[in-house]
């Protein structure tokens, strides 16, 4: 089948495209930096996605940011484009369509969840008009090589102190191996999955403090001195991270965080047809020259 990636360059985008290499289909990638390249703010009407769908068997939404950035508003990213996409995909009768979400989207009020959440209710309005047969992927925390917090709790394993904020220490997260998310979303997009919102969290929860432990651990080294920022401390930290767009830490991360974002370990395990990897043996999944770099 050919499938089209969209945000096919990204940190999950890539590994969607060699899931489905490695499944036998013909991925099709778009993005900024694709060939051709295609721009998500340019791209609010159906009319401008129908000549992407030319050929096209299934449709795989995995564009995301985590906050604005200059030139890159969440209100377009993460709702007009996605949602003149999907009109698209009806009006081209292309009704395998994978959306990803973010585990936790049906219910946080931050800016990130708010608008995932608007174009994952639009694309399953179009699944309950018999338009689409869509799937809302909402997953955990990824890791794996080339994600922005999976370098960030790798660099934090890394040091003999810690100083965390609080929520860190508390709140839990379900981290799934972005090869494990990417082989799910390859196979729900070309086997005619059944439609609707599918969470998907790794085998175990644990606090982001356990896991940046874990990730120690299989470094090698001994544990480390942990302590916990004070509350205004953490804030200002997270507003600190709100001026520095490569952060991954900011107010909105923070936000997030205030509810657990955990789900049930077996569906995970269910959709592989396997058992996933787990946050303690995350590192191995990195290449070599990464895993202390």
């Amino acid at each position: 089948m050919r499938v089209l990636i969209c945000g096919g360059t990204g940190f999950l985008g890539r590994h969607i495209v060699n899931a489905l290499m490695q499944q036998g289909h013909d991925p099709v990638v778009r993005s900024r930096h694709s060939t051709p390249a295609l721009d998500f703010n340019a791209c609010t009407q159906a009319e401008q996605w129908l000549e992407h769908l030319n050929g096209i068997d299934a449709v795989i939404n995995a564009v995301g940011a985590l906050r604005d950035k200059p030139g890159q508003d969440l209100q377009t990213l993460h709702t007009l484009a996605p949602v003149a996409l999907f009109d698209a995909c009806a009006q081209a009768s292309v009704r395998s369509v994978v959306q990803v979400s973010a585990l936790g989207s049906g219910q946080s009020s931050t800016q990130y969840a708010s608008t995932k959440r608007a174009a994952d209710e639009h694309l399953l309005a179009l699944g309950a008009q018999g338009l689409l047969n869509p799937v809302v992927v909402r997953p955990s925390i990824i890791f794996g090589a080339g994600g922005a917090s999976s370098q960030l709790f790798l660099n934090l394993a890394k040091l003999p102190v810690l100083l965390l904020p609080q929520i860190m220490r508390s709140s839990q997260i379900q981290p799934v191996a972005v090869r494990d998310l990417a082989e799910v979303l390859a196979h729900m997009a070309t086997s005619g999955s059944p439609s609707g919102i599918v969470e998907v969290g790794g085998p175990q929860a644990l606090s982001t403090e356990a896991f940046i432990a874990s990730l120690r651990a299989q470094m090698g080294y001994g544990q480390a001195s942990v302590h916990a920022l004070p509350d205004w401390m953490s804030k200002g930290s997270a507003r600190l991270g709100d001026q520095i767009a490569a952060m991954p830490w900011c107010s909105e991360t923070m936000a997030l965080l205030e509810n657990d974002n955990i789900t049930d370990p077996k569906t995970l395990a269910t959709l592989l047809g396997r058992a996933p990897v787990a946050p303690t043996a995350m590192l191995a999944t990195l290449p070599k020259e990464s895993r202390h770099a």
